[in-house]
């Protein structure tokens, strides 16, 4: 892989309680959080609705001491319930395509620290990167790392064109620019932009195996820690997504963004019709810029396995989240039970652990590095233990903030930390290394070197 070329820093930044660091896109204003420093809202491109980003210019001065904005939004009031999320907690603004850069408040100026990327997931139509469960501070003073986080277009903004009256796959094209940024501007940081890795969960963990593929991200990241991606929805969404932009093309540029998110659930298509690939209808998209033919995927893959270190993997009741929705408590009845756990690994392998594996494969077959993970961890007797995102708590975010969470009731504060610095300790030294071994720690994490079907 080859490294960039980037600017040194020049100096320190400011201790009070608005730092600021010199960098080629200006000079960033951001704030002091008690053991961190975090500049937010850093706009990274621009986009028209519906158009490609351009990368944003240079400018002398930008405030950085706000959250970045969401991308507008459906509300999706189970995950409010399951994650804790507060409905409104960021405004809504198309012109969202803004990161956030959070580091050590205690940095020393010769210091240079690894690089964390997050990529939010939220099956590519909710969350963003500014969300407060996605606090990154705790990750950033325990393990010295820099994190960074992108917020991006989803829905019928970000992940629905066809190539020719409307852009596909601009939700990744956003993505793409904010890697940029991060190589062009880290360095101001204190962040190394020759070790960049990519981390992100369910839709985060998608995006980034398909950054890894996209014509232009080549170079602008080392490794990538690929959590719990859907990869087993993805093939064969061809027919369902053109019948999707069918329904769509009435909406422009002129409509309302009121009416853009009314309308979307009108867009997206039945199960029944469209089997389990509708349940996440939304989604990058094949043979568009800036990702190959789907009958090209796997040698797209192949060829960059030796470019980018990987650690990918899953939780071992994946499908509980949404079993659990609709179970509720009943999901945890005796005479329920066996049924539920049948269905539930059967789900779980068919969205996520067989794709992973085959994944995880041909990555090893090609000569990449890198290790498979599986995450046990969770809160005994909760309908939602090993489910899909049990990880996001343990990684990011404090027990505060999680704490009214369907997720984690239960929860042995205790446990919470223990777990999560283990955890947090795993994915940073992937960060740094691209090798974490084998591990075995039951009821938290098991590693395993590839291949390891």
């Amino acid at each position: 892989m080859t490294t960039p070329s980037h600017p040194s820093r020049s100096d320190t930044p400011t201790k009070g309680a608005f730092p600021s660091w010199s960098a080629p896109a200006g000079e960033i204003v951001g704030r002091r959080d008690g053991a961190v420093l975090r500049a937010g809202g850093i706009r990274y491109a621009r986009a028209a609705r519906f158009a490609p980003p351009v990368a944003e210019a240079p400018v002398e001065r930008i405030d950085a001491t706000g959250p970045s904005p969401a991308c507008p939004q459906p509300r999706v009031e189970f995950l409010e319930e399951v994650l804790g999320l507060v409905p409104g907690e960021l405004p809504f603004d198309e012109d969202c395509l803004r990161l956030s850069v959070t580091v050590p408040a205690d940095l020393g100026g010769d210091e240079t620290l690894p690089v964390m990327v997050m990529i939010h997931g939220g099956s590519y139509v909710s969350g963003a990167g500014d969300l407060e469960i996605y606090d990154p501070a705790v990750l950033v003073v325990e393990q010295r790392v820099v994190v960074v986080r992108v917020t991006y277009r989803l829905g019928l903004l970000g992940y629905l064109g066809d190539g020719a009256t409307r852009p596909a796959n601009l939700g990744l094209l956003d993505q793409i620019e904010a890697l940029r940024w991060v190589r062009a501007n880290i360095a101001a940081f204190g962040g190394d932009p020759s070790e960049v890795t990519l981390f992100g969960q369910s839709a985060g963990g998608d995006a980034i195996a398909h950054l890894m593929i996209a014509e232009g991200a080549d170079g602008l990241f080392r490794r990538a820690i690929i959590q719990s991606p859907p990869i087993g929805v993805m093939p064969g969404r061809s027919a369902m997504t053109d019948a999707m932009m069918r329904v769509a093309q009435s909406l422009t540029i002129e409509t309302d963004i009121d009416d853009v998110l009314s309308a979307q659930p009108s867009v997206e298509p039945s199960i029944a019709r469209h089997g389990i690939a509708a349940g996440m209808p939304f989604g990058v998209q094949y043979g568009h810029h800036p990702l190959p033919a789907e009958e090209d995927l796997d040698a797209a893959w192949r060829e960059a396995a030796q470019r980018v270190d990987v650690l990918i993997g899953s939780t071992d009741r994946e499908a509980s989240l949404f079993l659990g929705k609709a179970l509720g408590d009943r999901a945890l009845s005796p005479w329920l039970a066996p049924f539920v756990q049948r269905v539930g690994q059967a789900l779980t392998d068919r969205i996520y652990g067989n794709g992973i594996l085959d994944f995880a494969e041909r990555h090893h077959r090609a000569g990449g590095r890198g290790q498979r993970y599986l995450i046990t961890w969770g809160v005994s007797g909760n309908p939602y233990a090993g489910a899909h995102t049990i990880e996001l708590p343990l990684l990011q975010g404090r027990l505060e903030t999680w704490w009214g969470a369907d997720l984690i009731e239960g929860v042995d504060p205790d446990d919470f930390e223990r777990s999560g610095r283990r955890l947090r300790q795993v994915f940073a030294d992937f960060a740094r290394t691209g090798d974490v071994g084998v591990i075995s720690e039951p009821g938290l994490i098991e590693v395993r070197e590839l291949p390891s079907r």
